[in-house]
């Protein structure tokens, strides 16, 4: 099998099911999305990070080829969603995770700068990534349905980023950087 297809020369793409719709399609944007954000967190992996961590974004990265199936499937002519749902116990596995790095880092009483370490870095970018697919999501969500688990999975993914962000630079032995707003 090849990777190049040609059938898209012309602008156009195929969603799950095989209904064709423009590569500028909302749907794409919101999918597309999801693929960029699971590349982020590729990244994140290929960094001298602990293992659960790197068994945790592992597990995230598969629910995110769920997410991105789910919202490149054409429901009228495929049940691909039912197929690959996206689950309560998944946003459960997130927030049991960010409950446990929590537990080991100081009390959050101020706004973080992103920074300090590659790693670290990765994490704030990959949430920003991650706070814009959610809101492809919604603009997704205005014309075709979308299950709600969705929107809360990744809403929950982006607080999960926020907070390992915090607890590899605590591994690292980094001081965070709070903002100070200018009087």
């Amino acid at each position: 099998m090849k990777v190049y297809t040609k059938t898209g020369d012309k602008g156009t793409t195929a969603l799950i099911g095989g209904t064709r719709v423009a590569k500028n399609n909302v749907r794409l944007e919101a999918y597309g999305g999801v693929d960029e954000l699971n590349s982020h967190l590729g990244m994140i992996r290929s960094y001298p990070i602990d293992e659960e961590s790197v068994k945790q974004l592992i597990e995230i990265q598969n629910v995110l080829f769920v997410v991105g199936a789910n919202l490149a499937t054409d429901t009228a002519v495929s049940n691909m969603q039912k197929k690959l749902p996206c689950t309560d116990e998944d946003v459960a596995f997130l927030e049991r995770a960010i409950d446990k790095m929590d537990e080991e880092l100081p009390p959050l009483q101020y706004f973080v700068l992103p920074g300090g370490r590659p790693e670290v870095s990765a994490c704030h970018i990959a949430r920003t990534v991650c706070r814009r697919v959610e809101r492809r999501i919604i603009d997704m969500s205005e014309e075709i349905e979308v299950e709600d688990i969705i929107v809360r999975y990744v809403n929950r993914l982006s607080d999960y980023l926020f907070v390992l962000g915090r607890k590899l630079a605590k591994d690292c032995g980094l001081e965070e950087v709070k903002w100070v707003p200018r009087n």
